[in-house]
């Protein structure tokens, strides 16, 4: 059986892609992939995602430049989770972040819990 075949996918056929820098160990950002995109991202350099709001198949960087190349790929235990480790080129972050995860919860308690960016915007927002 193929690796593809051997996930855990989700109601809608997709399973959930964590992104990491390979060498900061950094989570940049969290994606979706369904069977054809994890076989297209098994077979190629660079990982490819299923985009849930445009309903079609796409590359981090397309459009930016902010390219992504797999280094490594691993799976959970439930084999419901990829975890994929990248050499990032620019900003991983639409709103031009290094990271999707520019923002920290800060304060004590739900009524006080507000976020802070915490990290600098490396590039215009596209």
């Amino acid at each position: 059986m193929a690796l593809a075949d051997e996930l855990k996918y989700n109601d809608q056929g997709l399973i959930p892609a964590v992104i990491q820098d390979y060498e900061t160990g950094q989570v940049l950002m969290v994606a979706w992939m369904n069977r054809d995109t994890v076989r297209m991202t098994l077979d190629g350099q660079r990982p490819v995602f299923w985009s849930r709001s445009r309903q079609k198949v796409w590359i981090k960087g397309e459009t930016s430049g902010h390219i992504q190349r797999t280094k490594a790929i691993y799976v959970d235990c439930d084999k419901d989770t990829l975890l994929i480790k990248v050499e990032q080129t620019g900003a991983a972050c639409h709103e031009g972040y290094r990271t999707c995860f520019y923002r920290q919860v800060v304060g004590s308690g739900a009524e006080d819990a507000r976020l802070e960016v915490v990290e600098e915007r490396i590039a215009q927002p596209h």
